[in-house]
């Protein structure tokens, strides 16, 4: 059922289990609810869940002590009351951008409340195509034999059956055409996978609502919304839609502390709209380590090359710079104030009209300055840190730490692992188009990455291997001559567990302008799965990631193909 009013039918509750997906935009819209529940004094519990798995665990722990649980960024997608099997007293708010929301969810009015934004474009079926009641059918069976006990003429009661049994088969036949419109109208429901509005944003909503809105929960609905743009879970318009909703908060508690005495001292805090570039950490890094390291300059320059990196240093004499080695931090100050345009002009000229993006900054005190991109990549990176051994737990707790601008040390740590794995995502992508591990599968591109590789460990966390994908995706589709093969969506495998002998694998829509984001592998993966009886295990939220044994990694492949051509 969809809360309406999100502040009677949520958030007047009492004791309440937190459970949080391990992406950003969770952590965010968790930050916003922490410091909600924080203002009033509402006791919760913390879950990080990796997976389906770590859900019914984490609900089986908890479920003793607590009425009511909160779902951050999982939970939507699936007949909830169906996996965890709860009491009839247990009630699930489920706050989550995976799309489609499974019908079941929609429709229960008693255990599932879904903090969901209804102006999004949800498509749900309206309940009598998909759900029927069928009292009558138990006295239609018997009707046929009403009148075996009367007294009537033996041809009366015949044309009487005779008419029964019409009306019966006459109901099945309606039966069987309803059921099979069901079918269908579930199926095209269901067949794609996509996102809503960001969680954090949603959240943030709330606390608007309750006049409890602060600058910090305004910047992490913003990193929230910086997530999905940056994982490419949602289209442009989208992205440039929700930024324009959040520019108006920004202007509004700028206006308010104008006039307050500490709006300019040593620890406040001020966000200011960017119309930024789209180089990743480059505030952080050299402009030539950000600019070699970036998604949209690596796939337009074509950097793996040796034609690509004449055309960089062209590109480089162009803006004629003499410190794009230095630090950013190092530069000239004249030479930063006026960066972003000497990029932009000399961009225009080799065809990168729309080098600068929507964004936000934030100024804590007087020293240090981030976008919201900065924040977003340093987040991941740490929730997704493969350096030392230490637990998804403490990891999830470290990104989380990351976010509170009173933990500015753990940002600048996620800083620096988020250079480190920029640099192993381009040398990557480097390495497989230069020998030719992108292959065209006939309906999709497939490319898998071999044990050894390196930096593979860290391709096997599900962010690091989208961002892979999408670099990769987005550099083959400028790099090849096949038209056909540039608006193909693309499959990628990597090892996942070498002892068990498992990969995890991903399938992204294609790259191209007009893409709406819908990715239809999540049901494709399981279709191909269940007529190869392929040993898979679809424990993401994301349906479209999976882990698959090595061994039926061929069959797999081939029944994909099979099913998408």
């Amino acid at each position: 059922m969809f809360v309406t009013d999100i502040r009677k039918e949520f958030y007047d509750i009492v004791r309440v289990a937190l459970l949080v997906s391990l992406d950003v935009d969770a952590l965010c819209a968790c930050k916003v609810l922490q410091a909600l529940f924080h203002c009033d004094q509402v006791q919760y519990t913390l879950v990080p869940v990796k997976g389906w798995q770590d859900l019914g665990t984490a609900f089986l722990e908890h479920k003793e002590q607590f009425r009511y649980f909160v779902l951050i960024n999982c939970g939507a997608n699936v007949d909830l009351l169906e996996t965890l099997q709860p009491e009839e007293e247990t009630i699930f708010f489920i706050c989550d951008t995976h799309r489609p929301v499974d019908v079941v969810n929609v429709y229960n009015d008693t255990q599932i409340k879904l903090l969901i934004k209804q102006d999004d474009d949800l498509g749900v079926p309206s309940y009598d195509d998909i759900f029927r009641d069928d009292e009558e059918e138990g006295g239609d069976q018997d009707s046929g034999n009403e009148s075996d006990g009367s007294s009537e003429p033996s041809g009366k009661r015949r044309r009487f059956d005779e008419g029964a049994i019409e009306r019966r088969i006459e109901r099945q036949r309606a039966r069987r055409e309803w059921e099979a419109r069901r079918r269908e109208i579930l199926f095209d429901y269901e067949q794609y996978e996509y996102h809503g509005t960001a969680s954090a944003v949603v959240l943030f909503e709330l606390a608007w609502v309750m006049s409890k809105d602060t600058k910090d929960m305004l910047w992490w609905a913003i990193i929230g919304l910086t997530d999905q743009w940056v994982h490419d879970r949602i289209t442009h318009m989208k992205y440039v839609t929700d930024i324009a909703a959040l520019q108006r908060h920004v202007s509004r508690h700028n206006h308010c502390n104008e006039d307050e005495d500490n709006s300019l001292s040593i620890d406040c805090m001020r966000i200011c709209f960017e119309y930024d570039l789209r180089l990743s950490l480059y505030q952080h890094w050299s402009l030539y380590e950000s600019i070699c390291n970036s998604c949209y300059t690596l796939s337009t320059f074509k950097l793996w090359s040796i034609q690509g990196q004449k055309k960089l240093q062209e590109f480089l004499a162009d803006m004629g710079m003499s410190q794009l080695q230095q630090k950013f931090n190092s530069m000239d100050i004249a030479i930063k104030e006026n960066l972003r345009d000497v990029i932009e002009e000399s961009s225009n000229k080799y065809g990168m009209k729309d080098i600068r993006i929507q964004t936000f900054g934030v100024h804590f005190g007087f020293k240090n300055k981030f976008l919201a991109t900065d924040v977003v990549h340093a987040a991941a990176a740490l929730l997704e840190s493969v350096e030392k051994d230490e637990s998804g737990t403490d990891n999830f707790i470290k990104a989380l730490d990351c976010l509170s601008r009173s933990n500015l040390d753990q940002l600048h740590r996620g800083i620096e692992l988020a250079k480190k794995k920029l640099m192993a995502i381009q040398q990557t992508v480097a390495s497989c188009i230069c020998t030719h591990l992108i292959l065209s599968q006939g309906p999709f591109l497939y490319c898998c990455l071999m044990e050894g590789t390196p930096d593979v460990k860290l391709f096997s966390k599900p962010l690091a291997l989208t961002l892979l994908c999408k670099y990769l995706l987005k550099s083959f589709a400028r790099s090849t001559r096949n038209k056909r093969c540039k608006i193909l969506p693309l499959v990628m495998a990597a090892p996942l567990d070498v002892e068990k002998g498992t990969v995890i694998v991903m399938g992204i829509p294609p790259e191209c302008e007009t893409s709406d984001k819908k990715n239809f592998f999540g049901r494709a993966f399981e279709k191909a799965a269940e007529s190869t009886s392929s040993r898979t295990l679809h424990d993401n939220f994301d349906m479209s990631i999976i882990e698959l044994k090595m061994q039926d990694r061929s069959k797999f492949l081939d029944a994909l193909v099979t099913l998408l051509s």
